[in-house]
């Protein structure tokens, strides 16, 4: 589904072929799927109203309106027929029924970058509260909303929380200004406190391993501390240096070259697709020798915010692998391997890193820099692709299908579909 200023325009994966448009009242700020992809919302908050559309039944239609309440933040449950709207100044988040049409409310969620988080399964919901100057956590069961547990948490301002995707463990983490994250169980029980330092600016990140055994942790000292399921206490610890000096660490460094043309191509005038190959720079991977000096960036000390530290991590679906970035170095991708603990591969590109994903069925990692390339890792190598497409197409973000057999590359007003033969075994 991609949308369109007011309109909505659902297509086949494989084909790109249109299978449904449908007409909102106003431009559409946001676009979700449903668990089970039957219905799709769109949410429109500069006129607090929410639509929702059908793929079975294209003349049924549901529109939600907040009125004067406003509305931040609309999403799915994991069941597919529920709502949850976030009204305006965070007084609380409204469940809507797609079944019974019944309305249920959750007060006092707090403004914080992850207020809200449904554990896998789908059974669990948990909500950071702010109330009275404190912070709490209420968990829902998501079957019929009903509150299983209210707790407070020792927490001076708290940023975010995530569950481990066993379900047994929430992750719940302070404000940068203060490095503190706690794990508590299900039923709201404290089972561990992690602090790395104090004075400093703390967490930037997180990541739960997809096994639930590790929980990594990034920080503002460009650090990624790897706790353990047992007693969660720190295992190891990965540095991002500029310089890396390890002989079994590869370094890929991405390098452009002119393409070369055959002279009985030429043609005056030349053909477009002539031109474009000419003046469109490629670009290969060499393997740089050890020690390797990377593109290092102050970060500027009176900002808010500063570009430094461990902003986005991401563990590969089969444990093995974490992807981590660097904010201090941002033209490089880092990958550790889980099993060694170790330092695996440096990836080091032209331009600052916009997006990583890994693909959701085998231990591939899909890059973007913001140019019109498509950078591809796995154990066996890396690749540059080049897309084909007219004019100036930057990718900013990907999104793996959960097949892992295509991606969706965006632009900042245009998508294409890159699909990606599967070897035969």
């Amino acid at each position: 589904a991609s949308c369109v200023q007011y309109r909505l325009v659902v297509r086949d994966v494989s084909t790109l072929q249109i299978l449904q448009l449908y007409t909102c009242l106003d431009q559409i700020q946001y676009i979700e799927w449903s668990s089970d992809s039957l219905f799709v919302l769109c949410a429109m908050y500069k006129r607090g109203i929410v639509q929702v559309w059908s793929l079975e039944q294209p003349d049924w239609h549901c529109k939600i309106d907040e009125g004067s309440a406003g509305l931040v933040a609309s999403c799915w449950s994991p069941d597919g027929r529920h709502i949850l709207n976030t009204t305006e100044f965070h007084l609380r988040i409204t469940v809507w029924s797609l079944c019974t049409k019944s309305v249920s409310y959750i007060k006092y969620p707090k403004a914080c970058q992850q207020g809200i988080a449904f554990t896998k399964d789908g059974r669990y919901m948990a909500v950071a509260e702010r109330r009275d100057c404190k912070d709490f956590i209420s968990i829902f069961v998501c079957s019929d909303w009903q509150l299983l547990r209210h707790f407070d948490t020792e927490t001076q301002d708290l940023f975010g929380i995530e569950w481990a995707p066993n379900g047994c463990v929430l992750a719940v983490w302070d404000t940068c200004l203060e490095y503190k994250i706690l794990l508590y169980s299900l039923d709201g029980r404290l089972l561990s406190t992690y602090r790395a330092y104090e004075w400093s600016l703390g967490i930037k990140s997180i990541a739960w391993s997809p096994s639930s055994q590790f929980l990594a942790i990034g920080s503002y000292d460009e650090k990624v501390r790897i706790l353990n399921h047992v007693t969660w206490k720190k295992i190891t610890e990965f540095e991002h240096p500029a310089t890396i000096v390890n002989t079994k660490t590869i370094v890929y460094k991405e390098v452009e070259k002119s393409p070369s043309v055959e002279t009985e191509r030429l043609s005056f005038p030349p053909t477009r697709a002539l031109a474009s190959s000419l003046f469109s720079m490629q670009s290969k991977y060499d393997i740089s020798q050890v020690p390797v000096s990377l593109q290092y960036i102050k970060p500027v000390a009176d900002r808010a915010n500063p570009k430094m530290g461990i902003g986005m991590m991401a563990f590969s679906p089969d444990n093995c692998f974490l992807a981590t970035k660097n904010d201090n170095i941002p033209n490089t991708v880092w990958i550790w391997d889980i099993q060694k603990l170790k330092l695996f591969v440096v990836l080091e590109q032209l331009c600052a890193i916009q997006s990583f994903q890994w693909d959701p069925r085998q231990p591939r990692l899909a890059v973007c820099t913001g140019n019109s390339k498509l950078y591809l890792w796995s154990p066996a190598g890396c690749v540059s692709v080049q897309v084909p497409v007219e004019g100036d197409f930057q990718i900013v973000s990907l999104s793996w299908h959960s097949s892992g057999d295509s991606m969706a590359l965006l632009s900042k007003d245009s998508f294409c579909v890159c699909y990606l033969e599967r070897e035969e075994v």
